[in-house]
């Protein structure tokens, strides 16, 4: 009873404790002190830039920009704009396709002064678009008005060692076109040798810098001596890396211009959303933005020297502090938590606890931990319904809390079945049979899952070998900690600046392994030692599941975090003797998990604060002189099959509008331009496309040429594209209604099949008009838009 009462106490404790350590700051209000940064007077400027959506060649996006350009000539930084064509070949996109995004942008760039203009400048970087349909308070006019903010102070705290360069950038939602331009055309961009970059993928949250360039050493120290309330990882930096996410800092990273870029994640729902409102912004959030990014910045701008290159650290944090070594120290630190374990065994040994039989049975369990909480976590997604993708994952972040405690139950469950099950010895063909019929469970839910079958078949094999008797704490504990350390020097070797990750914790465990008798020593001081070292353990684990579950719609992940609280809780979940009331805990806290997936999957979600989205489109096929009112929607709503019309919707491909069938109903054609596609021939022999879609300001192009091109260009910008003949080119262009194609070819004929669609804001007057929408559905991304289609083929 007393090691049951002593398990409750470590998890609230490391609850409440990492529940604590995730609050953002307290906003300060518009009165505060001139001399540190507040977020009521960053609100100011925030609320006039997300008072609507303002997407890249907008009107709305032209009064953000004037509105800006009057605050930044107010600051003293003497704004220009840089109004140029951005373009970006982007490879990350498997299949035969090529995707170009460009655009015509307008950047505002201003200079605070520094003592030494020569000196290579501080940027201080945010975007001001934001994506259509969407006001963008967060993503990214969070990150606008935090950089007036901290110039500001940077202003009144004298004059800087360099030039401080503000870069407020256009297009970013387009393709990161504004810095490509930035970087590729602007005189300025030459001279900047550090960058502070500041986006959002929420409404809400601490902010986190999330990534470094290459050779982070004296960046990490740059960070760990500015920043107050540190939220940053080595790890972040490796996973971002592998990710297809890109920001600003993607551009000015590949430019060669290292620097941090900051970001917060919380309240995932609002992202890129109509409810992105100055209103559902988390001002806490805004206010953590200010502070990080300003303790840095004044360090950049008023230091002697920037931060040079250096190998690369490990680094984390730990509550306020920012702990950092080179990565060749985490070898030393798993040898130190070797020898803690190799002496906890040892005392165990000595007093007769220590069972080597234990140890096997203590590795498989992890084993079996490990396979089991990727079987349950991934049932557990699959059984909510919801597909897999931006749109579809909307029904689970509006109702993000409750399907967090859905998978915290789930997972507390899994392990503490695996500790009940290895401490009492008996059950080990339940338990296989449980974990079996979970993975089976998971091909019920949208067809064969051979991952989720495939761990549920692992997970029962570890089962019939780890489950056969009952096995002592001390040999369980070193068995499981065995096993996670052999993980850790796997990363340690592999990825040594994410090996922290495992390092900590196990060294964390060893050392409550050391100081207990690997939990079962007689001193009275065991129990209190192994529940603070658990709430302690739990208090820096908890986040980075946290971290994972918001980052990724990928739950199976939060296996990590499952295994390392299972190393520092192990002798108080693993139960002892026949008791079968640990086993019976676990079954209730799974049944629990999975009541609450159920209602996460048939409880109403969508309210006006949690709107349903939609995005419903007028086409017109001016080829095929046709019509149709089009939705883009994976799945249609009653509200959105109204708008459709009273014919019944049939999927229909829409080249270059959609990648994949769209729904489509039949309707009236209405008055309206086509596109113009002509050829042109300029007086040096290179041919070229003008393209034109009057009063548009989206593009959607598909080109396939039969003969290769060369020295080919997108509105005056060299892009490597249609050099390989037969292969089709897609090209995104935002933010103006004409753009021109030219090139040169050594073949003397040739053809070039061209397909275009114009995107215009707004529904078409002429049109039928679309039903009232209720306050539960809204307009998303490019809904409510008239797009007109054409195609033609030039020879040559």
């Amino acid at each position: 009873m007393r090691k049951d009462l002593g398990l409750i106490l470590a998890v609230l404790a490391g609850l409440v404790l990492a529940f604590w350590s995730e609050q953002p700051p307290r906003p300060l209000a518009p009165d505060a002190p001139a001399t540190v940064f507040s977020a009521g007077r960053a609100m100011a400027d925030l609320t006039q830039m997300a008072a609507r959506p303002h997407p890249t060649g907008s009107p709305a996006n032209a009064a953000v920009r004037d509105y800006l350009v009057g605050r930044m000539t107010a600051l003293g930084l003497t704004p220009q704009v840089q109004s140029a064509a951005g373009v970006r070949r982007v490879d990350r996109y498997p299949g035969p396709e090529t995707f170009v995004l460009g655009g015509q942008v307008q950047n505002i760039v201003g200079v605070l002064p520094g003592r030494d203009r020569a000196a290579p400048a501080l940027a201080i970087m945010a975007h001001y678009d934001s994506v259509p349909g969407s006001p963008g308070a967060a993503d990214d006019a969070a990150g606008v008005a935090s950089a007036l903010e901290i110039v500001r102070l940077l202003k009144l705290q004298g004059t800087p060692a360099r030039d401080v360069i503000v870069l407020i950038t256009d297009g970013e939602e387009g393709g990161l076109l504004g810095a490509q331009a930035f970087f590729d055309q602007h005189p300025l961009a030459k001279r900047i040798g550090y960058l502070l970059n500041m986006e959002t993928r929420g409404g809400g949250g601490r902010v986190q810098m999330f990534q470094t360039a290459a050779n982070n050493r004296q960046d990490v120290d740059l960070l760990a001596r500015g920043a107050r309330h540190p939220l940053a990882s080595s790890l972040t930096v490796f996973i971002y890396k592998k990710m297809p996410n890109d920001t600003d800092f993607t551009v000015s990273d590949k430019a060669g211009v290292p620097g941090l870029n900051y970001a917060f994640i919380g309240r995932q729902f609002d992202y890129h959303s109509p409810t992105s409102t100055p209103a559902n912004l988390s001002q806490g959030a805004l206010q953590h933005m200010g502070e990080e990014v300003l303790g840095v910045a004044r360090l950049a701008a008023f230091d002697p020297a920037l931060p040079a290159r250096g190998p690369d650290k490990t680094y984390s944090n730990i509550g306020p502090w920012l702990i950092a070594y080179p990565p060749m120290v985490g070898w030393g630190l798993l040898a130190v938590a070797a020898g803690l374990l190799g002496w906890a065994v040892a005392r165990a040994r000595k007093a007769g606890t220590f069972v080597l039989m234990d140890v096997a049975q203590g590795l498989g369990a992890g084993l079996y931990l490990i396979a089991a909480s990727v079987t349950f976590l991934r049932l557990a997604r699959r059984a909510t319904g919801a597909g897999f993708g931006f749109i579809e994952q909307r029904h689970l972040l509006a109702q993000a809390v409750r399907w967090e405690v859905a998978l915290a139950l789930v997972a507390f469950g899994v392990m503490t079945y695996a500790a009940a099950s290895l401490g009492r010895g008996r059950g080990r063909f339940a338990a296989a049979g449980l974990a079996f019929a979970a993975g089976l469970a998971c091909s019920a839910f949208g067809g064969l899952d051979p991952v989720g079958l495939g761990a549920g078949i692992a997970a029962a094999v570890a089962a019939l070998l780890s489950f056969a008797r009952p096995a002592g704490v001390p040999g369980a504990w070193t068995g499981g900690l065995a096993l996670a350390l052999l993980a850790a020097i796997g990363m340690q070797a592999a990825a040594p600046t994410t090996a922290f990750l495992f390092a900590w914790p196990i060294l964390l465990a060893s050392a409550l392994a050391a100081a207990t008798g690997l939990g079962a020593g007689k001193s009275p001081w065991r129990l209190p030692i192994l529940i603070v070292g658990g709430a302690l353990g739990l208090a820096w684990i908890l986040p980075y599941g946290h971290a994972l579950y918001l980052g990724l719609d990928l739950p199976e992940l939060l296996t990590i975090a499952i295994w390392l609280s299972a190393l520092v809780l192990w002798p108080l979940i693993q139960s002892e003797g026949d008791s079968p009331r640990p086993r019976a805990l676990a079954i209730g806290l799974l049944a629990a998990g999975f009541i609450a997936v159920a209602v996460v999957r048939f409880a109403p979600v969508w309210s006006e604060r949690h709107p349903q989205t939609s995005v419903v489109q007028f086409v017109i096929d001016h080829d095929a002189a046709k019509a149709w009112r089009v939705s883009t929607s994976p799945k249609l709503d009653p509200w959105s099959a109204e708008a459709l019309g009273p014919a019944k919707p049939a999927l229909r491909e829409l080249p270059p509008l959609t990648r994949k069938p769209a729904w489509a109903t039949p309707a009236p054609m209405i008055d309206g331009s086509a596109p113009a596609i002509s050829r042109t021939v300029g007086p040096d022999g290179r041919q070229g496309l003008s393209l034109q879609g009057p009063g548009a300001r989206v593009a959607f192009i598909r080109l396939r040429a039969n003969a290769p091109l060369a020295d080919v260009r997108l509105a005056g910008r060299p892009v490597t594209i249609l050099d390989q003949p037969g292969r089709w080119t897609v090209i995104r262009w935002v933010g103006a209604d004409q753009v021109t194609l030219d090139w040169t070819t050594k073949s003397p004929h040739g053809a070039l099949e061209v397909q275009t669609g114009w995107l215009t804001d707004g529904w078409p007057a002429g049109a039928a008009p679309l039903p009232p929408r209720p306050k539960t559905i809204a307009p998303f991304d490019l809904s409510d838009s008239r797009v007109d289609l054409a195609s033609t083929r030039l020879e040559w």
